[in-house]
């Protein structure tokens, strides 16, 4: 018997004396889906520096191929969302056949609404009819890329806003904002969603036009039920409940998906799960707890790797997700719930940091033996040579 193998037999033989089905855990686990983003894995950074990493991505052929690895070491991570027109190609059909051929499949289709020089004012929200029409055509267009690919969702965020009071107004731009996206949301086919992203601040520093969660509701419930809610997790005023926003739109049916990162201060798009792991696992717990609620919600990363090696960084974030999910999975329901009614405070708290506090690693190595995947994806990485391979072969003059 190895390590690993008497790490999991004790730590199941625990979970069984509490009562927890540890088989039902496991398919659980086996069925947890993560989405990559295109864009972590080419060179970015901030508005200070873009340090350059070895063997980062310089196509979005080579992404796909970056993305496709990571799905080969974590079993979890079947498609790579795309940002248009970063990830533009002249052939959208070749490149989904491209993805299929690599075992992956084209996730959400993000609209560039931020980066036009026409976008100074806003996008959607924009004062002068003509920039309001070429955005709606943008998105259109991606609506019409998503089709191709055969994707089901539209991310959509805006970077509108002001900087300064008095600049434009609040409910002309809130009026805007709304005819614009009903008309995308109407040429939308039935089997695509759109979800709705909302950031508190930046790059407007007087107001932002979709800035939390209510507002982003609004918007949603007001176009129908193709259209939901998108939360990322760094786009919060500090000290923001995020779980609890969480179990509201799980409540509404109006959860879409998630862009997951960390932060300390701003949104830095830190790799999730890095700088408050137990936010990330009462995250997680509002889904375990409502399965059927959270059935159709997008699991999504959203990071920009700035000094981190790329493919490393997303392992390493995925590697957290399954942490997060395996440990909400360990909650003793029953016991929760019977504290809870009993006015059991503590003991209520405790029924979620016994959880936490659980050292899934034994679990998560079972379940990846058992899908045929190495038991250490990251391990696995630094074996492989795939980094130093791509950096070889990725290599410009």
């Amino acid at each position: 018997m190895t390590a690993q193998s008497e790490a999991y037999d004790l730590l199941a033989a625990g979970l069984r004396q509490k009562g927890l089905d540890v088989e039902a855990i496991k398919t659980a686990l086996k069925s947890q889906r993560v989405e990559t983003p295109s864009w972590a894995y080419s060179d970015g950074g901030t508005r200070f520096k873009v340090f350059p990493c070895p063997g980062a991505a310089r196509n979005t052929r080579e992404r796909l191929a970056d993305a496709a690895f990571v799905h080969k070491l974590t079993g979890v991570c079947p498609s790579v969302a795309l940002h248009i027109p970063w990830d533009a190609v002249d052939d959208w059909a070749e490149l989904k056949r491209y993805a299929d051929s690599l075992g992956i499949q084209i996730g959400a289709i993000n609209p560039n609404l931020f980066q036009d020089e026409a976008y100074r004012l806003g996008s959607l929200c924009h004062p002068d009819a003509a920039v309001r029409e070429q955005a709606v055509a943008h998105c259109l267009e991606c609506v019409d890329i998503a089709r191709a690919c055969g994707s089901t969702l539209l991310s959509m965020w805006l970077a509108d806003g002001t900087n300064y009071a008095g600049q434009d107004s609040f409910s002309e731009r809130r009026h805007r904002l709304q005819d614009a996206l009903r008309r995308i949301y109407a040429a939308m086919p039935a089997g695509i969603r759109m979800l709705i992203e909302y950031k508190f601040f930046e790059p407007a520093f007087y107001h932002t036009d979709i800035p939390d969660w209510g507002t982003a509701l609004l918007l949603a419930s007001k176009l129908g039920p193709q259209a939901q809610v998108l939360v990322d997790t760094g786009h919060h005023a500090q000290g923001t409940n995020i779980e609890q926003i969480v179990a509201a739109l799980l409540d509404e049916g109006k959860l879409g998906g998630f862009h997951f990162n960390a932060r300390k201060y701003a949104d830095d798009d830190l790799i999730v799960g890095t700088t408050n792991p137990f936010e990330l696992f009462l995250v997680y717990n509002e889904l375990a707890a409502a399965p059927e609620a959270a059935r159709e919600v997008a699991y999504m990363i959203d990071q920009s790797h700035n000094i981190e090696p790329k493919i490393e960084a997303m392992v390493q974030s995925v590697v957290n997700l399954q942490s997060a999910y395996a440990k909400a999975l360990l909650v003793d329901r029953r016991a929760l719930r019977e504290r809870q009614a009993a006015g059991d405070v503590l003991g209520g708290h405790r029924a979620l940091t016994d959880a936490f506090e659980t050292d899934v690693r034994p679990l998560l190595a079972q379940v990846r033996i058992e899908m045929g995947l190495p038991a250490d994806p990251l391990a696995a990485l630094k074996e492989s040579g795939y980094a130093e391979k791509m950096a070889a072969e990725r290599r410009t003059s």
